[in-house]
């Protein structure tokens, strides 16, 4: 009996994608993908040649083999290609259309082996991850860097005013400066280095993960150039903040 349904709806989970993005990979039908995974239809073999390519496997795998059983060839080939690279501080990539699949998996030893990976040759000895970001809030950082940040396992550990890429069940995956309260141990305040974004507070029990931002990664962007009065204004405006948050502080 065939398992290619069953296994397409695993190979997807792994990767964080839902029905919707695996048909977009694929180029089917959000239905078909349902259809396939709950054995109502057989996919097509044009379907399975593109889901092989993707994953690296064999068509005889996909149709005949338990892909979701650890002791089965496709993960043991993965663990061994991870292991094969494991001294070179291999960096495991999060990008944006998986930040919603690592909140559910970040502790997932299969979903994170499923991320893409690579390496840099000034960061060692540290237990290191890489996160897309959006937005402007960490300007001059711009939208779509990358963040390489190094685990930080404890609250104690947390420098006052670092960047850390937060990771918690409210705001899911956020980088942003932690500040720490001397009043309020249950509380930080995460503030964005872009003056026009306020700083907000979380609970510390809602953090799933910190990772201290160690490394950016970003395109070469045209130089953008000030005048005196906007300058003037950011200033202002972070002068404004840095009182407020004393404040609330104190």
């Amino acid at each position: 009996m065939s398992r290619a349904g069953l296994n397409l709806k695993y190979l997807r989970k792994l990767r964080g994608w839902t029905q919707e993005e695996f048909a977009t990979k694929v180029n089917i039908k959000r239905s078909l993908v349902g259809a396939y995974e709950e054995e109502r239809a057989d996919p097509r073999l044009d379907v399975l040649e593109i889901v092989a390519d993707i994953f690296k496997v064999s068509l005889d795998e996909l149709l005949l083999k338990d892909l979701s059983n650890q002791s089965g060839s496709y993960l043991m080939k993965r663990r061994q290609q991870k292991m094969a690279t494991a001294d070179r501080n291999v960096i495991h990539f999060v990008p944006l259309k998986a930040a919603a699949g690592y909140l559910a998996g970040y502790a997932d030893t299969e979903f994170i082996d499923e991320l893409n990976t690579f390496t840099l040759p000034m960061l060692s000895g540290g237990n290191y991850r890489a996160f897309e970001i959006i937005g402007d809030s960490m300007l001059p950082t711009p939208s779509g860097s990358i963040i390489v940040g190094d685990k930080v396992d404890s609250m104690d550990d947390v420098k006052s005013n670092a960047a850390y890429i937060v990771i918690s069940r409210n705001e899911g995956i956020v980088y942003k400066r932690i500040v720490k309260s001397n009043k309020a141990k249950n509380k930080v305040s995460l503030v964005s280095d872009n003056p026009n974004f306020q700083p907000y507070q979380v609970n510390t029990e809602d953090i799933i993960e910190l990772w201290q931002a160690q490394v950016v990664i970003g395109k070469v962007a045209t130089q953008q150039r000030w005048d005196v009065n906007s300058l003037a204004s950011l200033v202002n405006n972070l002068q404004d903040q840095v009182s407020t948050l004393k404040k609330k502080m104190n």
